[in-house]
């Protein structure tokens, strides 16, 4: 199990992603800090393996956190949970050893993804054979569909298809993905394309009916 700190000033905040972590498998919540100061503290006593950190918080901004985490030799990962939209500060939080940043608002799924890719990026062991296995390492922290979108989509919605897909490891067509997220298999269709086309997804042919094959779309 992964050991998650949870440091977030706002109670219903932290106790909205204390519910969400324990609804990933794999994770578990070893605590909740309300400040930078209270965070640290609890790091003294019990280490854990990832923090989820707020940068505005009551004490101390969660980059001087990451930093004072760092000169103290706690080794925990860090994801960035915040409002901040600055790039600047996501250049210094990626450069304080911030992982992965999610910005709020967000949901489950958005959620869900970063802790899931997170969890398979921890799992990778053993000796790279080349670069495409290294890039595929750390393809795994930006999860699907990572970067800019084509225009006309929204990370709503493709944040909606790869939660279908999730729930369905063995393969799904653009007409149920559709069916199930309230879009046109043509809308359902050109995300799943977009999920191929970044790795996220792997498409494969379905024989057994009559005329054309139909196409299965996989999470990775």
């Amino acid at each position: 199990m992964i050991s998650v700190l949870i440091v977030e000033d706002e109670e219903i905040t932290a106790e909205a992603n204390r519910l969400y972590v324990e609804r990933v498998a794999g994770f578990r919540v070893a605590g909740v800090a309300r400040s930078g100061g209270e965070a640290l503290r609890f790091l003294r006593r019990e280490p854990v393996d990832l923090i989820l950190l707020d940068f505005y918080l009551p004490d101390m901004h969660g980059l001087e956190v990451c930093r004072a985490l760092r000169a103290g030799g706690v080794p925990s990962d860090i994801i960035a949970i915040t409002s901040a939209r600055d790039l600047a500060m996501v250049r210094s939080a990626v450069s304080a050893g911030v992982v992965q940043y999610l910005l709020k608002p967000f949901t489950f799924a958005s959620f869900s993804e970063k802790l899931t890719g997170y969890a398979r990026f921890r799992a990778s062991s053993g000796e790279a054979i080349g670069q495409g296995e290294v890039d595929r390492a750390l393809a795994e922290l930006r999860g699907p569909g990572g970067g800019d979108l084509p225009k006309g989509m929204t990370a709503v919605t493709l944040e909606a298809v790869a939660e279908e897909l999730r729930r369905f490891p063995e393969g799904r067509s653009a007409q149920l993905v559709g069916e199930a997220i309230g879009v046109s298999r043509v809308t359902a269709r050109r995300y799943l394309e977009h999920l191929v086309e970044t790795g996220a997804v792997r498409k494969v042919p379905r024989y057994g009916g009559v005329g054309r094959p139909e196409s299965l779309y996989r999470i990775t």
